[in-house]
């Protein structure tokens, strides 16, 4: 794999919607933990119960990142990556756990000349054009 950005942690306040269904009754047993003030909201609550199962697998998903050649994170690709790969004949292979943004400057013709392939569990950021001209290679 070619990767020429440089990963960076993601910032504070960056995040993502995500939408769950529960059933009435793990809903509501939610709540009586925020009246009782365990917990400021169902919000507190979901992300504290996913941080503390995200922990209880941290072994596991280093060894896979480690094996699968992931960036961790955020991976921000400029347009300047992208000409100096293209100029080197290289391609890269966006492979991200976390958040993958094409810079906006990034023409379609720039990503299909430049990008290989995109994987990103998590969110991935990126022109509609761009992301349409990259539409057999993202995965």
């Amino acid at each position: 794999m070619v990767t020429t950005a440089e990963p960076r942690p993601a910032r504070i306040g960056e995040t993502e919607k995500l939408t769950i269904n529960l059933g009435v009754v793990d809903l509501g047993q939610i709540d009586l933990l925020v009246q009782e003030g365990f917990y400021s909201n169902r919000t507190d609550l979901i992300r504290t119960a996913i941080r503390n199962q995200l922990a209880v697998h941290a072994d596991v998903l280093k060894r896979t990142v480690a094996r699968r050649t992931l960036v961790l994170g955020l991976l921000d690709v400029t347009k300047a990556q992208l000409e100096r790969a293209k100029a080197a004949g290289e391609m890269l292979e966006i492979h991200v756990v976390g958040l993958a943004r094409i810079a906006p400057d990034v023409t379609p013709d720039l990503a299909r000349a430049a990008i290989r392939s995109v994987i990103v569990l998590g969110a991935f950021h990126a022109s509609p054009a761009v992301r349409a001209a990259l539409a057999d290679r993202i995965q």
